[in-house]
């Protein structure tokens, strides 16, 4: 235990000791100024960036990661975890360690993460991730980027990076907070607005008005008090001649607030790729079941497959030798029975999967021996015995 503590403290110790700044005007415990108004907890806030960011982060974080090696032309699995994916932090949790690193990315267009531990052959075992507010890249040479955490320079080899969209001749990805801060400030501002709105009570629930009569204001107060009562006492109320009473009522719709929420979910829909319906906006047509399931294939095509790539491609490359890792998008249909069911029929009858590797996905024990387990392509059931 107290070699771990030693060398998991190691890379902040080192970073504890160098005395070099970034740039004179960068304060000397900070990453440098934020780069948006509206800060990423704000942001958080509101219910379509949260919706947004959760549905990303929790759909690929849950994927299982699996290992293969390269050989020629072909790949060869590999059962066995390596460390990065089995302790990759302190924590020691893979989805909550993945789901850092989308939420990074996710609000701030970049993920830093600081290795931590490395194994005899110089590979990363654990990473952990850093706030992004406190890392600060200098891009004056996009070549060679300099990076420092909390205003301290650290070396480029101790940080995995991983940036979202990123223009050229640049290194820091683009941050959907500070790009998109207008969208996201007005979605925060229409909340705002119409909390505030009900809170105060919005319009008068009713009008009681007297044509024969002027009334004082004392005399309103009174009038308005006794009314009040007797609604919340749910009495009859009688009224003398010459009053009118009208209740009043304003639709939500009216008011514009609903509109205007769903409007703005639909635009941080669009920044994210991820289908409006599933955060509150409006997907423009009816939504029928075919809708539905070309909204979910969109999910998976559109929205995730570049997350995953991004990821995979990183992780590939702090692993050693020919080794590189996937993610197993398969798990994506254990949800539906019909289709997973159907996928591995026609895996079993076009020969590129066999009968161990389909019960290896469905948690079932393998064939006994003899069985045809391994073997890949249609089988055909065996002869009877003469007479039967």
């Amino acid at each position: 235990m107290y070699r771990w503590t030693r060398a998991f403290a190691a890379p902040f110790r080192r970073l504890a000791t160098v005395a070099k700044r970034a740039i004179t005007s960068v304060p000397w415990a900070a990453g440098g100024p934020s780069t948006a108004e509206v800060s990423a907890a704000r942001a958080l806030t509101l219910i379509p960036v949260f919706a947004c960011v959760r549905i990303i982060s929790e759909s690929v974080s849950t994927l299982p990661l699996q290992l293969f090696r390269r050989d020629g032309s072909s790949r060869e699995p590999l059962s066995y975890v390596p460390p990065l994916f089995w302790a990759p932090d302190a924590q020691g949790d893979l989805v909550t360690w993945l789901s850092k690193c989308l939420t990074s990315m996710l609000l701030r267009g970049n993920a830093y993460g600081l290795i931590t531990q490395r194994d005899p052959l110089g590979f990363p075992t654990m990473v952990e991730w850093l706030n992004p507010d406190e890392v600060w890249v200098d891009e004056t040479n996009p070549v060679r980027p300099v990076y420092y955490w909390r205003g301290r320079e650290v070396d480029r080899g101790d940080i995995v990076h991983i940036p979202w969209v990123v223009l050229p001749g640049r290194v820091v990805g683009l941050s959907p907070v500070a790009a998109f801060a207008q969208t996201i400030g007005a979605g925060l501002t229409i909340t705002q607005y119409g909390m505030s709105w009900f809170a105060n009570g919005g319009t008068p629930p009713a009008v009681l008005k007297n044509a024969n009569r002027t009334i004082n204001p004392d005399e309103s107060e009174e009038i308005s008090n006794r009314l009040a009562s007797r609604i919340r006492a749910r009495k009859p109320l009688v009224i003398g001649s010459d009053w009118d009473f009208t209740a009043l009522s304003v639709s939500p719709e009216e008011s514009q607030f609903i509109e205007s929420l769903r409007l703005n979910a639909t635009q941080i829909a669009a920044i994210y790729g991820v289908p409006p319906t599933m955060v509150g906006g409006d997907s423009g047509a009816s939504m029928t079941y075919s809708n539905v399931e070309a909204e979910a294939n969109n999910l998976i095509t559109l929205t995730l497959r570049p997350w995953l790539v991004r990821l995979e491609n990183v992780f590939s490359r702090l692993m050693p030798g020919r080794e590189y890792v996937r993610f197993n998008v398969d798990a994506m249909i254990r949800t539906s029975v019909i289709d997973r069911y159907t996928a591995h029929g026609m895996a079993l009858a076009q020969g590129w999967r066999s009968p161990n590797e389909v019960r290896a996905l469905e948690n079932l024990a393998p064939l006994p021996p003899g069985q045809g387990g391994d073997i890949y392509g249609p089988r055909t059931a065996p002869a009877l015995p003469a007479g039967e």
